[in-house]
């Protein structure tokens, strides 16, 4: 049977999956979008926060600004039960709100795979929060530097050799030999930078050459890489790998894998390898009318393995449930969601990026100059596009950063 009327969409979550599937479905559904925050965080440029290159305001945009012009309505809250048999929705309010189609696209946190000492020690890169606690942590060790007679040393430890984790690298690294360097040199010889992959190299997703060029980029930028490394467990001023080395963390930065976050199994969705399993069509597995998309959800690749947790996948995502929905409510069959992969890219810092797009392959100021530019595109808002691109502009003009504020505490 048709349903003529327009279908109650509810989303969880308004990251980049759910603010896509929010707009999308607004066209022709009634939509309420809800996220326990009123601001979308850009999480690719979020390691510059905790490096000083950006303000954390450039990097978080205002849920309602992005709705402007939409007719969909915001909540914030925290979802807390869902009732499948009835299609409700409960918030932590205790709120209960009525849906025909539930997603979910609540993003992802950080996995720690049980390795002891991750949760308690390391720092994620998931939130603004956690971005400003790094900056400050590794700010006030640098101020306690350069105090008279200081000989401390600070390593700075990065567990994951993905695009995370070496973009992480490259920006601490310049940060150290530009800005901390010209204000106390003597201080800022003394921080050093590591970065740590289980794997044997470093950003596995791309060719083998383009991983080998982030090596050497790294390494001329001063940072000690180690592949073919396993963490056993953190500390809470070292990492003892598997073979029993214990290498010096005054901070470790766990970049190495992300999970969907914890609500998904607080939801009782049935949850495959650190994802909600979800059919081919997008719907929770077991459920027609409950939908998961982006790094939550854990759909499967024309390879056979997971879709990576990555915005691309998120968006495409988002824009398919809609479709799917407008498909189910004109009565016609649901589709088999399929990923268009455009490519891959990194930075290491300043003139230093790969970029690999359908075989093609490209470093060097090329591609750190395709990797601004896509980045300047998404970022949501224009004051923060203007914001970013002016930070930008003095970091590279002046080799300077102007972030460098301990904001943790006051």
């Amino acid at each position: 049977m048709v349903n003529m009327g327009k279908p109650k969409v509810v989303i969880l979550g308004a990251g980049f999956g759910g603010l896509t599937a929010a707009r999308a479905a607004a066209k022709f559904a009634q939509v309420t979008l809800i996220d326990r925050h009123n601001f979308q965080t850009f999480l690719p440029l979020l390691y510059q926060v905790s490096t000083a290159g950006l303000a954390a305001d450039h990097v978080a945009y205002p849920i309602r600004g992005a709705l402007r012009k939409t007719n969909v309505e915001f909540r914030m809250g925290v979802p807390k039960q869902i009732n499948a048999s009835s299609n409700e929705l409960i918030l932590d309010s205790g709120d209960c709100i009525s849906y025909d189609h539930l997603v979910i696209a609540m993003g992802s946190t950080t996995a720690d795979f049980g390795i002891p000492g991750v949760t308690k020690f390391a720092f994620g890169m998931k939130t603004v929060g956690e971005a400003l606690a790094i900056r400050s942590r590794v700010m006030r060790a640098y101020e306690s530097m350069c105090n008279p007679g200081s000989a401390e040393k600070f390593e700075i430890a990065i567990v994951g050799g993905g695009p995370t984790g070496v973009e992480m690298a490259g920006a601490f690294a310049e940060l150290i030999r530009g800005p901390l360097k010209s204000d106390f040199a003597a201080a800022a010889q003394r921080i050093h930078v590591s970065i740590i992959e289980g794997g044997p190299r470093l950003v596995p997703s791309f060719s083998a050459s383009l991983s080998a060029r982030t090596q050497r980029d790294l390494e001329k930028l001063g940072v000690t890489v180690r592949t073919a490394t396993a963490v056993k467990e953190v500390n809470e001023n070292s990492i003892q790998t598997s073979a029993g080395e214990f290498i010096p963390a005054n901070i470790t930065i766990w970049a190495a894998g992300v999970k969907g976050v914890n609500e998904m199994e607080e939801l009782n969705l049935p949850v495959l390898k650190g994802r909600i399993q979800v059919e081919e069509t997008l719907q929770v597995t077991g459920y027609e009318n409950i939908w998961a998309i982006g790094d939550i959800a854990g759909a499967i690749g024309s390879d056979g393995n997971m879709l990576p947790m990555v915005a691309p996948v998120a968006m495409q995502q988002g824009r398919f449930f809609a479709k799917q929905v407008k498909a189910r409510t004109a009565g016609l069959s649901l589709k088999a969601f399929k990923y268009t992969d455009k490519g891959s890219m990194a930075t290491i810092g300043r003139h230093k990026a790969i970029v690999e797009v359908k075989g093609i392959r490209i470093a060097g100021p090329i591609a750190w100059l395709a990797w601004l530019w896509l980045h300047l595109f998404y970022i949501l808002g224009g004051r923060n596009k203007i914001g970013t691109m002016a930070d930008w502009t003095w970091n590279y003009l002046t080799f300077d950063r102007g972030n460098r504020h301990i904001m943790d505490s006051f």
